[in-house]
């Protein structure tokens, strides 16, 4: 039955890309990406929670423009579990998750034209960013593949400029002129190990807050039969 009813489902309705979505059998060294953000685009989109759906966020302002491909991996999230690791490795006291699925940003030689669909990654490091007092690490990885990048394994084996280039980004595409500075850092450019860890304590604070996405069918099978 509960087989049965997992076809049905997949055939009636789009899945949620953050809550319907595997995040890959082959975890935490190649991930499912959802990418909502290509290197052409002069808006940010952003996943409307609620609907799984991609809202403008907003115009990008200046010329910064993202440099890699940019979305989440499904069935993740940035908790407790993300944010003591935050702590542990950069000594700031009160750091908290940013209530988000793992960012992630996804090197790949091809043009793409645009953003909301599925692709395969392997992690090979990535920037502890802290946004203020919250984690918000930006998990860094290769598209499967890719003639170019796809043969990376380590951060540190990429040319410096696309690592600083990435970094500039996030520290400043927030930023306006005149007003104060934010108080975003990079605080750790970090290798290959580091980026698995970081996916599975993502994958256990989504557990943690979402319950086990394993577990839904049978959920909705017992709520169907209370009628």
């Amino acid at each position: 039955m509960a087989r049965s009813l997992t076809e049905l489902l997949s055939v009636m309705f789009q899945a949620h890309p953050w809550h319907g979505v595997s995040p890959g059998s082959a975890l935490p060294e190649a991930v499912v990406a959802f990418v909502e953000i290509v290197p052409t685009d002069a808006l940010k989109y952003e996943l409307d929670k609620p609907s799984g759906l991609l809202r403008m966020d907003r115009p990008q302002r200046y010329s910064n423009l993202c440099p890699t491909l940019y979305g989440f991996i499904p069935q993740t999230y940035c908790g407790e579990e993300v944010a003591a690791r935050c702590s542990e490795r950069t000594g700031q006291s009160g750091v908290e998750g940013d209530g988000d699925p793992m960012d992630v940003c996804i090197l790949a030689e091809k043009w793409i034209p645009k953003g909301s669909f599925l692709t395969s990654a392997r992690p090979i490091g990535g920037l502890r960013m802290v946004d203020a007092n919250q984690a918000d690490d930006k998990v860094v990885a290769v598209l499967e593949g890719d003639q170019t990048y796809g043969g990376y394994r380590e951060l540190s084996e990429l040319p410096e400029g696309v690592v600083d280039r990435l970094e500039h980004y996030f520290l400043t595409y927030k930023q306006l002129p005149g007003a104060e500075p934010r108080r975003v850092r990079i605080a750790e450019r970090y290798g290959r190990a580091e980026s698995h860890e970081m996916v599975r304590r993502s994958l256990s604070d989504y557990r943690a807050r979402f319950g086990p996405p394993e577990q839904r069918v049978e959920e909705l099978r017992r709520l169907l039969a209370q009628g």
